[in-house]
């Protein structure tokens, strides 16, 4: 019976997992190497790609500064009163409830064109639907908790005993952080930035409801499949797919050096 449930295991992962990977592979590579390499260089996927790592590099960089704080501040301040905790709680938890198409819409509807926020910001020279920033913060709201969540348990785990030692013998909030507690939260804080980045690269719904998904100024490489696609450019699509994929099994596969690190 074990060897049965393991065997039904391995495959439906290669149903669900494997068969499309290998379907766009073949897809990309349908036309050969030059079908995959103009699918990949043409000046609106490059343009793309582009966008898809700025987003990336900014949002990881913003949720794991304040991920980190959060996270310390929901297990350690306990000036917060547990009903404020559970209202932080809920938020936090809000993006795993709300559907990301639906973020994206309140986005618009709070600070898109025809809103007076909206309108006061463009008047002031700074748009933020159909926008970098709106693409921005619609990402940061759906990849918001991942950080959180991954440093959060282990923060509960170790206790604060050897941080209230290190408080008692002088050292400085900033000193207490990086001597004790950063070396028992790292390699959570570095699960929850593969997370980041591994939704980053894959979120479509929002960013599709913010960007407009304006060629050659708000298009991200999820963007652009979705309207090749909708053109029937399959092999300039797959190609694009496969290199957001490959992306993603680089990062799984870093995850797993990290976890193997961190048991040794």
């Amino acid at each position: 019976m074990r060897r049965l449930w393991i065997g039904l295991t391995y495959i439906v992962f290669a149903l669900l997992l494997g068969a499309p990977v290998v379907r766009i592979a073949a897809g990309a590579w349908e036309d050969g190497w030059s079908g995959f390499a103009n699918g990949v260089t043409r000046p609106e996927a490059l343009h793309a790609l582009m966008m898809t790592g700025i987003i990336v590099v900014i949002v990881t960089v913003v949720n794991t500064l304040f991920g980190v704080m959060l996270a310390l501040y929901l297990v350690r301040a306990n000036w917060l009163g547990p009903q404020l905790k559970r209202i932080l709680n809920s938020v936090v938890d809000l993006p795993f409830a709300v559907s990301p198409v639906i973020g994206g819409l309140m986005i618009v509807l709070l600070v898109g064109p025809d809103t007076a926020l909206g309108s006061l910001l463009s008047g002031a020279g700074i748009d933020i639907v159909y926008a970098l920033p709106g693409m921005v913060i619609a990402t940061l709201f759906v990849t918001f908790p991942l950080v959180i969540r991954e440093v959060m348990p282990v923060l509960q785990e170790i206790g604060s005993s050897q941080e209230e030692a290190a408080h008692m013998l002088g050292a400085y909030p900033w000193t207490t952080f990086w001597r004790v507690t950063w070396p028992s939260i790292r390699w959570s804080v570095v699960y929850g930035v593969v997370l980041t980045v591994a939704r980053t690269l894959g979120e479509f719904g929002a960013v599709l409801v913010v960007s407009g998904n304006i060629l050659f100024k708000t298009q991200t490489a999820t963007t652009l499949v979705y309207q090749d696609v909708e053109n029937f450019n399959l092999t300039a699509a797959n190609s694009v797919a496969l290199v957001l994929a490959a992306c993603s099994v680089a990062l799984l596969l870093f995850m797993e050096w990290a976890k193997s690190r961190r048991e040794s």
